[in-house]
């Protein structure tokens, strides 16, 4: 199983409308692939029919290499689309910027770290939306972060969807910090090489050379 997150970012109604395509292209490929795709969340854009951001369930049909990791690697890192503005007719720009994100399974968290809310699906699906109160809003008590899942059909399976999602998220969180604090390190490092230094010391004895 592979978690696969497709978003506009904060980028306008141009970038939803091409998350949108996105996800009708992966859907393709994916049948090809024979993976099944299950969508988890998806967040609607300014204009009806586009997409600010979809959070999606990959899963192989056969054992053996994952073509669950192929399509998901497929739509990972920085995409783009490049077509004049359906909404903007004069608008000059073409190029239309969304970016995929992988999500490694994590390992769960304690139920005590985590608080469970059931409540109504929403949103489009038609008849596969679930009218019940069977979906899940899952949040993590510490941080605050929070995930609904309203895939399945029974409150238990998006209990357990929520709680393995929110883990990847929190873990995904982390690492990013964690690539920032190394990004900044690296940018200290290269600013006490060629920055100008506030102090400044001198020779095997470490003596401050005056007047700094």
């Amino acid at each position: 199983m592979i978690w696969l997150q497709i978003t506009a970012n904060t980028g306008p109604a141009e970038c939803c409308l091409a998350v949108h395509k996105a996800l009708k292209r992966l859907l393709q490929e994916a049948s090809q692939a024979q993976v099944e795709v299950s969508l988890i969340e998806e967040i609607p854009g300014p204009v009806a029919g586009t997409l600010r951001s979809v959070f999606l369930k990959l899963e192989s049909a056969a054992a053996g290499e994952s073509g669950a990791g192929l399509l998901a690697r497929r739509w990972s890192g920085s995409l783009l689309w490049v077509c004049p503005s359906p909404y903007r007719p004069l608008h000059k720009r073409k190029n239309w910027f969304l970016s995929g994100a992988i999500y490694s399974a994590a390992a769960p968290l304690p139920d005590s770290e985590i608080r469970y809310t059931a409540t109504r699906a929403s949103g489009p699906g038609g008849q596969h939306v679930n009218k019940t109160d069977s979906a899940v809003r899952a949040t993590h008590v510490a941080s605050g972060l929070s995930v609904k899942v309203q895939s399945e059909r029974s409150q238990h399976a998006n209990k357990r969807l929520a709680g393995q999602w929110l883990a990847a998220r929190l873990a995904a969180l982390g690492q990013q910090a964690q690539d920032e604090d190394k990004a900044q390190r690296r940018l200290q490092h290269h600013q006490s090489e060629r920055g100008n230094a506030a102090r400044v010391f001198t020779g095997m004895d470490f003596q401050e050379q005056a007047g700094r």
